[in-house]
């Protein structure tokens, strides 16, 4: 499956943060984002072009309202999970900014231990 040029341009957004290791995932087109074993992305490059990111419950909110391409995917949690359509209508700089504060959500829950690995 071919990606989207969107679509590659967040595989490489989502694999410059630190420590990030994208790992194939069960379906075919997706790929599975994470730090220090803990995923914080899911990108989509099959039929649907989107990225599945960790979200605060009250901003999850608010961007679907904003954005017809902010959704969830059924397998994940909508209350902390957003679903990103790459090609609709989400500015390709906030998607950045989500995908960050998706990363950053996770790091925050690592133990003291795997930040201070994280950091050296």
């Amino acid at each position: 499956m071919e990606m989207s040029p969107a679509c590659a341009a967040m595989r490489a957004t989502l694999a410059a943060l630190p420590s990030a290791a994208p790992e194939p995932a069960s379906a075919p087109g997706a790929l599975i984002f994470k730090v220090m074993g803990k995923m914080f992305a899911i990108l989509s490059y099959g039929k649907v072009q989107a990225v599945s990111l960790k979200c605060d419950p009250h901003l999850a909110e608010i961007l679907r309202e904003q954005y017809a391409g902010v959704g969830h995917r059924y397998h994940l949690d909508r209350r902390h999970w957003i679903s990103v359509s790459l090609d609709a209508d989400v500015p390709a700089e906030e998607i950045e900014r989500l995908a960050a504060g998706s990363y950053a959500l996770v790091v925050a829950g690592l133990t003291k231990k795997q930040r201070a690995e994280l950091a050296g």
